[in-house]
């Protein structure tokens, strides 16, 4: 089993920037692809970024592409989301999930280890 644990959300005024961070126990995720999601209220969950195993393959949504950073430490078991230049509408509680499986995609369907959440709100 893992578990994951986001941190690092909070307000901020647009423009701004936040770093989160989510990190496993449990077991290694050094051979899991890592996905960050987001869902806003009265929406679908969406994917924001992910990485492969290795770091060296990543995906963005094109909404936050140029703004987001995705990235990975594996020997501190850790994911982390760059968030800069943030808007109002990224506003949202955003997740970070785990794939038993090397690549990432951006379909929630293929993550099977969730965290509860960080919240993100941008004021405008």
């Amino acid at each position: 089993q893992v578990q994951l644990v986001e941190s690092g959300g909070g307000l901020v005024q647009a423009g701004g920037s936040l770093r989160l961070s989510c990190e496993a126990s449990g077991r290694t995720i050094s051979y899991y692809a890592m996905g960050w999601f987001r869902q806003a209220p009265g929406k679908e969950r969406e994917s924001v970024a992910g990485i492969n195993w290795t770091g060296r393959s990543t995906f963005y949504a094109d909404s936050v592409k140029g703004r987001f950073t995705i990235s990975r430490d594996n020997a501190k078991n850790t994911v982390y989301l760059q968030m800069n230049s943030l808007k109002p509408e990224d506003t949202a509680v955003y997740y970070c999930a785990a794939r038993t499986n090397i690549a990432h995609t951006p379909e929630a369907r293929d993550y099977y280890y969730w965290g509860r959440g960080t919240q993100v709100t941008v004021s405008s």
